[in-house]
């Protein structure tokens, strides 16, 4: 038998993935696991993965549906599938944010327990909120279908605009998931932070040049999430901008907090298990 003797990381360090390969069993069934408690002893099970996102569009398309305009490029989108094509990816990034901040702080009883890569942790609850994006993705192209929308070749960048949205979530959640771990009311400001991207992202509306003016467009791509819901209906609905100037910015902007967000965590792991 090989003996293993664990050190507390000291400095900056950086992601280790051979370590987090090592591990891939336990990110897998903790993954799992989340999927499993999350839709236990529930009425509607799965289901809530498309009952929020429906229900908003349903507000949406009766309370902005007249603001939106949603003929651009050519094509003629109905509202309801309008407002459903950017909650799909907003559903999946607020529902990862919000889980992976959460997880090291659920996740205290392994924390304080065993050693294992924490980073596992934010993650595994990532994954959870991957399967519901399947969901509503397959209720999307059901509507797609009703509306007599074909998709063109350009929905094979789809899964490049999710990887955008799901390094985001990793990004920001990584980071307010370490802060959590000492500062407990950073829950509430997870909360804040959503609502405010919300509102900076357009769920609601297009990202056109009638909607934000051209001055502060590449100030407003630094929201990832401007990138990857304008990269969604663009390549689902044939409306919006393609890859250019503001994925760019969303894209690169997903990865430096990502980096900045993981680069942190590490720095802060290894009191984890004294501060939880």
């Amino acid at each position: 038998m090989q003996d293993v003797l664990i050190r507390p990381t000291r400095g900056w360090v950086g992601l280790h993935l051979r370590e987090l390969w090592a591990y891939r069993e336990l990110l897998y069934f903790l993954t799992w696991r989340d999927v499993k408690v999350r839709y236990k002893q529930t009425a509607f099970g799965a289901a809530w993965a498309v009952i929020q996102p429906f229900v908003l569009m349903i507000v949406l398309s009766a309370l902005f549906g007249r603001f939106t305009g949603t003929s651009e490029g050519g094509a003629d989108v109905p509202n309801p599938i309008f407002f459903f094509a950017g909650l799909v990816p907003w559903t999946l990034f607020s529902g990862a944010l919000a889980g992976s901040s959460e997880s090291v702080v659920s996740g205290q009883g392994l924390v304080t327990k065993v050693y294992f890569p924490r980073l596992i942790l934010p993650i595994a609850a990532t994954g959870t909120y991957l399967v519901d994006f399947a969901i509503a993705m397959a209720v999307l192209i059901g509507m797609m279908v009703y509306y007599g929308i074909v998709p063109t070749l350009e929905i094979l960048w789809l899964p490049i605009f999710t990887l955008i949205a799901v390094v985001a979530s990793l990004g920001i959640g990584i980071g307010m998931s370490a802060l959590n771990a000492k500062y407990r009311d950073v829950r509430y400001a997870v909360v804040f932070v959503l609502q405010l991207l919300f509102f900076l992202s357009p769920v609601m509306y297009p990202a056109s040049s009638s909607f934000v003016p051209s001055a502060i467009r590449p100030l407003y791509a630094l929201n990832p999430m401007v990138g990857v819901i304008e990269g969604f209906r663009w390549s689902l609905l044939g409306i919006g901008e393609g890859p250019g100037l503001m994925t760019v910015l969303s894209a690169v902007m997903a990865v430096l907090l990502f980096a900045g967000a993981v680069l942190y965590f590490r720095r802060l792991e290894r009191s984890f298990a004294d501060v939880i």
